[in-house]
Protein backbone atom coordinates (compact mmCIF):
# COMPACT_ATOMS: atom_id res chain seq x y z
CA UNK A 1 0.00 0.00 0.00
CA UNK A 2 3.36 2.40 0.02
CA UNK A 3 3.53 2.50 -3.46
CA UNK A 4 -0.22 3.40 -4.09
CA UNK A 5 0.66 6.84 -5.05
CA UNK A 6 3.67 6.26 -7.23
CA UNK A 7 6.98 7.80 -7.17
CA UNK A 8 6.45 11.31 -5.20
CA UNK A 9 9.89 14.00 -5.50
CA UNK A 10 10.81 13.88 -2.01
CA UNK A 11 11.40 10.03 -2.85
CA UNK A 12 13.98 10.82 -4.98
CA UNK A 13 15.53 13.45 -2.74
CA UNK A 14 15.97 10.54 -0.06
CA UNK A 15 17.74 8.14 -2.69
CA UNK A 16 19.99 11.19 -3.90
CA UNK A 17 21.30 11.76 -0.46
CA UNK A 18 21.66 7.80 0.53
CA UNK A 19 23.93 7.74 -2.56
CA UNK A 20 25.92 10.49 -1.96
CA UNK A 21 26.36 9.36 1.77
CA UNK A 22 27.15 5.85 0.50
CA UNK A 23 29.23 6.92 -2.21
CA UNK A 24 30.73 10.07 -1.13
CA UNK A 25 30.42 12.98 -3.66
CA UNK A 26 34.34 12.63 -4.64
CA UNK A 27 33.07 9.15 -6.98
CA UNK A 28 29.97 10.10 -8.50
CA UNK A 29 30.87 11.82 -11.12
CA UNK A 30 33.47 9.45 -12.22
CA UNK A 31 30.36 6.71 -11.90
CA UNK A 32 27.69 9.08 -13.91
CA UNK A 33 30.78 8.91 -16.86
CA UNK A 34 30.99 5.55 -16.59
CA UNK A 35 27.88 5.17 -16.92
CA UNK A 36 27.28 7.18 -19.57
CA UNK A 37 30.47 5.13 -21.31
CA UNK A 38 28.26 2.08 -20.59
CA UNK A 39 25.17 3.46 -22.55
CA UNK A 40 26.78 4.59 -25.11
CA UNK A 41 28.66 0.92 -25.77
CA UNK A 42 25.30 -0.67 -25.31
CA UNK A 43 23.47 1.32 -27.63
CA UNK A 44 26.32 0.77 -30.86
CA UNK A 45 26.05 -3.09 -29.79
CA UNK A 46 22.21 -2.81 -30.24
CA UNK A 47 22.97 -0.77 -33.25
CA UNK A 48 25.60 -3.06 -35.23
CA UNK A 49 23.23 -6.34 -33.93
CA UNK A 50 20.39 -4.87 -35.53
CA UNK A 51 22.43 -3.99 -38.65
CA UNK A 52 23.66 -7.16 -38.88
CA UNK A 53 20.66 -8.44 -38.35
CA UNK A 54 18.69 -6.46 -41.45
CA UNK A 55 22.01 -7.49 -43.71
CA UNK A 56 21.75 -11.23 -43.33
CA UNK A 57 18.26 -12.40 -43.58
CA UNK A 58 19.43 -15.88 -43.89
CA UNK A 59 20.63 -15.93 -40.59
CA UNK A 60 19.64 -18.57 -38.13
CA UNK A 61 16.60 -17.16 -36.11
CA UNK A 62 14.54 -15.58 -38.88
CA UNK A 63 11.68 -17.31 -40.52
Amino acid sequence: MMLRNGLEPWHLLVVALVVIMVFGSKKLPDMARSLGKSARILKSEAKAMKAETNADPAAPGHS
